[in-house]
């Protein structure tokens, strides 16, 4: 084995990982990014939220991404038995960004990964991280190359941001059950998508299918739009077994998304993934601490995962900054708490989905249009904006709000 010394080793070069490599280079530490798979690599999770951009700056990577041209997102729409309701990023509560990106992730990622190797940061494609151990000094870390024998790193502090690989709960035993039902999600890529025209163009669609799933339509600048289905195992089993039938099937009986995407091609044949809601008993210890999906990923709904990817890693990053500076930040307070507020905001907007409260809501006669402007703040990801209520108290507010509106077709641009 070969010894080396770094101040942070980062598991995972995903946006979290790049991101934290970012910050963390910038304030001068060795580091070392051990990334499993070789970029770029297919994985689901396209659409960003406004609150990504002021992330991205930060860490001194928007101009890469700006630079690929990626499809504007200027909010969400929403679709339920022909009625609409169109939220615009423009029309919110917190001040902030009011666009963001539709992302193939396979492209994103390698930008965000490519921003920081040009920078010095070392990225070991291709490794994986098969044991780590800590003592009161360091940690040490054992990887597997593709070929050849393993490497002994030793570091500081290790950040896990190895996203659905999730590496040290599984090696260090912090899993545990998710609170959300199991839900299956199939998806693809398409091309001739029949998308509006103009601003409304780049939203996206999270259409509610008749029979209970919720279908997303994810358009790219680069003439592909991603489509999916979200669901309890059982409604799948209603539809043909081969899986492009199936999702055709699928998209042609919703109302909304059928005749969109009446015309499309797959790209590719429908990928499934099930039981992807995860949790872990704690986010950090002594040496380490977890990152994005390495902590808890809640549901593609809200398109919350990268969000929550960049903003644990740009708070640990600053938190690690401190520590590795020869201070005692608070771990529990000022990463755990802070996330767990952002995350929970999310669960509770999550859940009121899948209990029909958002869409009480969302199709509401009389909604009070400030209202609506806080609930898109939330849809934009500032989650953390705590003169919100509807980020602060949302488990109260919500379906106190759903009690006293009546559904019909709204509209919240600017």
């Amino acid at each position: 084995m070969k010894l080396t010394d770094v101040d942070v080793l980062i598991i995972g070069a995903g946006p979290a990982g790049s991101t934290a490599a970012a910050l963390l280079q910038r304030e001068g530490f060795k580091l070392l990014v051990v990334e499993k798979q070789t970029f770029p690599r297919f994985v689901i999770g396209e659409s960003l939220l406004p609150h990504c951009m002021d992330l991205l700056q930060e860490a001194g990577l928007l101009e890469n991404v700006v630079a690929r041209n990626f499809m504007q997102k200027n909010g969400a729409v929403f679709h339920r038995d022909g009625r609409t309701c169109n939220f615009d990023f423009a029309a919110q509560f917190t001040a902030g960004w009011t666009h963001t990106f539709q992302v193939p992730r396979g492209d994103f990622d390698q930008t965000l990964a490519d921003g920081v190797a040009a920078r010095g940061v070392e990225i070991l494609y291709g490794h994986g991280v098969t044991a780590v151990s800590f003592d009161e000094a360091q940690a040490t870390v054992t990887i597997e190359p593709p070929d050849g024998p393993p490497r002994s790193v030793t570091a500081k502090f290790v950040l896990d941001c190895s996203g659905y690989g999730r590496v040290l709960p599984r090696l260090l035993d912090l899993e545990k059950p998710s609170h959300f039902p199991v839900r299956e999600a199939l998806f693809t890529h398409v091309t001739g998508d029949q998308r509006p025209a103009g601003r409304e163009e780049g939203k996206i669609w999270a259409c509610q299918h008749p029979d209970g799933a919720w279908l997303w339509i994810i358009p790219f600048s680069n003439g592909k739009t991603s489509v999916g289905a979200v669901a309890a195992p059982e409604f799948f089993t209603r539809y043909p077994v081969e899986p492009e039938a199936r999702l055709r099937a699928i998209l042609a009986s919703d109302p909304s998304a059928g005749p969109r995407l009446a015309n499309t091609q797959f790209t590719f044949v429908p990928q499934k993934i099930s039981g992807y809601s995860c949790a872990v008993k704690q986010l950090f210890g002594p040496r380490f601490a977890l990152v994005g999906n390495a902590t808890e990923f809640l549901d593609p709904i809200f398109s919350s995962g990268v969000t929550l990817a960049l903003a644990s890693a740009n708070r640990a990053a600053k938190v690690l900054t401190r520590q590795l500076r020869g201070e005692a930040p608070d771990w529990q307070a000022e990463y755990a708490d802070y996330m767990m507020q952002g995350i929970n905001t999310f669960r509770a907007y999550v859940s009121a989905w899948y209990d029909g409260t958002l869409h009480q809501i969302f199709f509401a006669a009389g909604a009070n249009p400030g209202i609506m402007r806080q609930i898109c703040s939330v849809l934009a990801g500032y989650v953390w904006d705590r003169s919100n209520p509807y980020v602060t108290q949302p488990e109260r507010a919500l379906p106190l709000l759903a009690k006293i509106i009546q559904p019909r077709a709204v509209s919240f641009a600017p």
